[in-house]
């Protein structure tokens, strides 16, 4: 009896499927049409026969109008979430039509839509609605809003990211007699003034606010501090603005502090650290990537003070082995980010193995002081790892992947630019880890055809590899035919590959739905095989890059600076 379907990538189903759909399956209760462009009000029609619906998302539809959403929503009246978000042919008129006819409607995404003040009235007085998404609806301003009687008494989660023409005045009319309000989303939005500040004090229940790349002030940000209710979940990533004085301000009585996102706050330094770790103890994430103004000292009052953190990301910071060595003491640590982090050696990661056997995920990416040993440490300390990026750390071997392949639980290895990794440290990964989903070993230059043949035969779960400017040909491509979960195939710059081996290789390849080549196979392949292969739902990605030198890792993060 099937009750939910996911066709978000599939292609080539039309308003008859979807009709045959509903009439076979009488009991669907959830439907998930994400990207179909080429939908009509036809499918949406054949969508309104499933009379118990309770979930459908739409999502980037672009071809479904007002017509198409005004039958879903006289026949399917028991949806409680719908997602439109880029149904760009949907308007006030069948946004106010879901809302006048679905009144057990709980979830509601119109982001992106070419909607005004018209629908909003109907939308507020859904009774049990608790998510509103009205990301980047332009054509919401401060007027339309002020014209509000009231606000949604039952909404808990309010998204109005890049909402530009909403202010303070706005929001208040939006948000006025709430008092279940629990998360708000502001994100590339209007400057937070000390007014937007003021007036979201009034909302007594917020837990969680996200300001992600909105101007902020230090005046504002001290009026967030002095709210009476305690925040649990604070965001400012990428926000202009942020200092010392304005963070510590705003940190001091958010004792009960969460999850903290500070990422690419540049002109803080150790003293927004320090009170950060004396005034947030309960934390449980923290994201800092690039807060290049804080001094690899301001690291260690980290390990010391925040000892419940589960989440931390530190990436393109100025850590080093005696900060890693201090973090190691957060002993709950499921998620750690050290990309582009170049004063951490081996030492440093050791610590992390033998004391955090809780971690799941680690990037090490571009942190070229770690070699083998380190790697080691991890294997041997952290056996439930899943994920791991050691993306050129040029100076990695077959003896970290052979050291890897005792993580059963692995599914994800990136690995891209570590030219002295073989066929022969894959195979053992291959054998070791059969829950393998994701394999980046693009540039490593000396892995073959020979790994090729065990990866098929123990990675049947793989379903995304980058073998481009390996030394794989066209028979260790046909060996990855037998692999039924591979989907997403990367083959730039294979030497050995010809126009034949490959061809042959991607009919045998029956369940690939991107391929990304390079654009001189384009040429020399007939054109029946790209219709062939895009009649499976194949789609392809042509790139004319040439062969690129790498740069050396300090050199790399240098020019970056420059550029911003």
């Amino acid at each position: 009896m099937l009750r939910s379907i996911d066709l978000s990538r599939s292609k080539f189903f039309t308003h008859v499927g979807l009709s045959n759909l509903v009439m076979n399956c009488p009991n669907l209760v959830e439907i998930d049409l994400s990207n179909a462009t080429e939908l009509t009000d036809l499918a949406a029609a054949a969508i309104a026969e499933a009379k118990n619906l309770e979930k459908l998302c739409l999502a980037r539809c672009k071809s479904i109008t007002d017509i198409g959403i005004g039958c879903i929503a006289v026949g399917c009246r028991k949806l409680k979430l719908i997602n439109l978000k880029w149904c760009l042919g949907v308007g006030d008129l069948g946004v106010g039509l879901i809302a006048i006819k679905c009144k057990e409607i709980r979830s509601l995404d119109l982001s992106y839509l070419p909607i005004t003040n018209k629908c909003l009235p109907s939308i507020l007085s859904l009774q049990y609605l608790e998510d509103l998404v009205l990301e980047g609806c332009f054509g919401i301003d401060d007027d339309n809003l002020t014209v509000l009687k009231q606000g949604c008494k039952s909404l808990e989660t309010l998204d109005m990211s890049s909402c530009q023409n909403v202010s303070h005045v706005g929001l208040s009319s939006l948000t006025s007699g709430n008092g279940r309000l629990r998360q708000l989303i502001l994100a590339y939005g209007s400057p937070v003034t000390l007014a937007l500040a003021d007036s979201l004090q009034k909302i007594s229940t917020l837990q969680s606010i996200k300001l992600d790349g909105c101007p902020v002030t230090c005046s504002s940000l001290k009026a967030i501090g002095n709210w009476c209710v305690s925040l649990r979940d604070i965001s400012l990533s990428k926000c202009l603005g942020v200092t010392d004085e304005g963070l510590s301000s705003l940190l001091a009585k958010h004792r009960d502090l969460r999850n903290l996102d500070i990422t690419c706050c540049r002109k803080i330094t150790h003293v927004s650290i320090s009170h950060i770790t004396n005034s947030c103890t309960s934390l449980t994430s923290l994201r800092m990537e690039s807060c290049s103004l804080v001094p690899k000292e301001a690291f260690v009052l980290i390990g010391q003070r925040c000892h419940f953190l589960e989440e931390l990301d530190l990436t393109d910071n100025e850590i080093d082995d005696e900060g890693l060595k201090s973090i190691s003491r957060c002993s709950k640590l499921s998620s750690l980010k050290l990309g582009i982090c170049l004063n951490i050696t081996d030492e440093g990661l050791s610590h992390i193995g033998m004391r955090c056997s809780r971690l799941v995920e680690l990037d090490l990416y571009r942190s070229v002081g770690i070699t083998d040993s380190g790697i080691l440490a991890i294997a041997r300390g952290c056996p439930g790892l899943e994920m791991i990026n050691i993306a050129y750390c040029k100076d990695i071997t077959d003896s970290s992947f052979i050291s890897l392949s005792k993580c059963p639980k692995l599914n994800t290895l990136e690995s891209r630019g570590c030219p002295l990794v073989t066929s022969l440290g894959l195979a053992a990964i291959a054998v070791g880890c059969k829950q393998l989903i994701k394999l980046d070993i693009k540039k490593c230059y000396n892995i073959n055809d020979t790994v090729m043949i065990p990866l098929a035969h123990y990675s049947q779960n793989l379903r995304q590899i980058n073998l481009s400017y390996t030394s794989v040909t066209d028979v260790g491509l046909m060996s990855l035919a037998s692999i039924s979960c591979l989907q997403n195939m990367s083959i730039l710059h294979l030497k050995g590959l010809s126009p034949g081996g490959l061809a042959a290789a991607l009919l045998a390849c029956g369940g690939l739905t991107k391929l990304k080549l390079q654009a001189s196979f384009k040429s020399l392949l007939p054109p029946p095989l790209f219709e062939h292969l895009e009649a499976r739902g194949c789609v392809f990605q042509w790139r004319e890059k040439t062969c690129q030198a790498e740069l050396d890792p300090k050199c790399w993060k240098l020019q970056l600076e420059d550029m911003q």
